[in-house]
């Protein structure tokens, strides 16, 4: 006979596909929706691709030229990406340069590497 505890098991693996292990500590959540935040600005993620389709580090004077915004607004975006970590910042002389942080990337690319099904 069938008990009313097992009925509900049953029920569950009927009509539910379980969850898989959790790939990801709450830090590492915490961080990584830091980073997403940081980028749900248009102008950031603009600066973002400038950054990521350069081969060298970029001056802020040709970011700003790029997306048409002032200096200190251009600066105050660019910090915000350096906080998140997605940016580094060179300082040459009077010019900051910036790259992007191919480890961030990384481990972003790593949230979406989705298991592929096998049929």
């Amino acid at each position: 006979m069938i008990e009313p505890a097992d009925l509900q098991v049953l029920q569950a693996a009927e009509c539910c596909t379980p969850l898989g292990q959790p790939a990801m500590s709450e830090d590492d959540a915490r961080t990584t929706a830091s980073v997403f935040k940081a980028l749900a600005d248009p102008h950031r993620v603009q600066i973002f691709n400038q950054l990521a389709t350069s081969d060298a580090p970029v001056c802020v004077c040709d970011i700003t030229d790029h997306i048409r915004l002032s200096q200190p607004t251009t600066s105050f975006h660019l910090k915000k990406l350096v906080s998140a970590g997605l940016l580094h910042r060179e300082q040459r002389g009077t010019w900051a340069y910036y790259s992007i942080n191919r480890e961030v990337i990384a481990r972003l690319r790593s949230i979406f590497d989705l298991k592929e099904e096998v049929v």
